[in-house]
This record gives structure tokens, sequence and C-alpha cells, in this order.
């Protein structure tokens, strides 16, 4: 893993430069620390809230066919992260520094295995995974914390920040609700 280089001004710039610079706020560590879904968007789309493993103070996001859904994530630089407190709530955004894990480099050999074991409702063992990401070249991703500081309360935003849902084959309407038995009127 690469190792933060000082700049001129005194910040630090590389994957784990934002423990010493400017977004290293205790908000942030905590909420990367306890992060199991995260709302990503890329490129200022919709966010889609997707399961992550926080590792070295980054979130690691798999993607791809048989996986959840990131358009465009693993050819992404960058990314909006928002992430939530233990009641729910949103309690931070930020910026992400996206880096994809290609197979066989040794980060991928270290990391990959520590995401499929975590991931839940796999069909196979880890190493099953593992080898089915690198066959369908899924998307293993890193987001890590960009130099810009982190927005957190009371700078969020007051909107709630609700979409209206995405179209989907799998929306029925129904007509009237069923009912197994007859209701008596009194």
């Amino acid at each position: 893993m690469a190792v933060a280089v000082a700049r001129r001004d005194g910040r630090r710039v590389g994957p784990r430069a934002w423990e010493d610079g400017p977004v290293g706020s205790a908000v942030l560590d905590e909420a990367l620390k306890k992060a199991a879904i995260a709302w990503v968007s890329v490129d200022g789309g919709a966010a889609r809230g997707l399961w992550c493993l926080p590792l070295d103070g980054t979130l690691i996001v798999v993607s791809g066919p048989g996986e959840q859904a990131a358009p465009g994530l693993g050819e992404a630089a960058r990314a909006s992260v928002r992430l939530r407190g233990d009641t729910g709530g949103l309690i931070v955004v930020w910026d992400a520094v996206v880096s994809r894990l290609r197979p066989g480099t040794e980060e991928w050999d270290t990391v990959a295995p520590q995401l499929a074991n975590k991931r839940l409702n796999a069909s196979g063992t880890a190493e099953e995974q593992v080898a089915r990401w690198a066959r369908d070249d899924c998307a293993v991703v890193r987001l890590t914390p960009a130099e810009e500081v982190a927005t957190t309360s009371p700078d969020l935003p007051d909107a709630s920040g609700a979409a209206t849902p995405r179209e989907t084959p799998a929306r029925v309407e129904v007509r009237r609700p069923f009912r197994l038995h007859r209701v008596r009127r009194r």
C-alpha cells in the first residue's frame, strides 16, 4: 500500500492522508468504522445504497454481475458518499477518491478475501466468490476520503434527500387488496 507524502504546505496526500489532514474529523472516523451501508453517488447521479466493508479508514464495495448494481462506480475517479449514524440519520457527507482493485495484484489478494468473508448470503466459499469476481469482471473498489473537508452537522442539508422511486419491472400495481374472509358490517 502506498504511503502518504507531505506537500510543501504541510498537508499530506495519499491513500491515508485524511487521517492527519483536514478531513480527519472524529465523526467521519467513527462513521467509517461502523459503516455497513453507504449511499454512493457517481457523477451527480442518484445515490444508491451499497453494502460496504470498512477497512483501514476506507470503504470497500463490490458491484457487477451477480452482485449489487453500482453503474459507473468501477470506472469513476470520484464519488460522493453519505453515511448514517447509530440512529439511522445522515451524519456525514464526503467526497471519495475511487480506486479499482485489479485481480492478481497484492492489494486484490489481501482485500478481496476479506470482502468475500463478510458477504452475506453468498453461495459457495470465499475463494469461489473471489474467483467469480475476477472471472466476471466485477468491480471491487476502494473509496478513500478525499482531501476536502467532510460535511457534518450542522452543515448538512435540511432537505430530506428523498428521491422518487426508480422505474423497475418489479413494481406491479394492484387493483384492490385481497381479502381472505368476508367482512361483516354491523
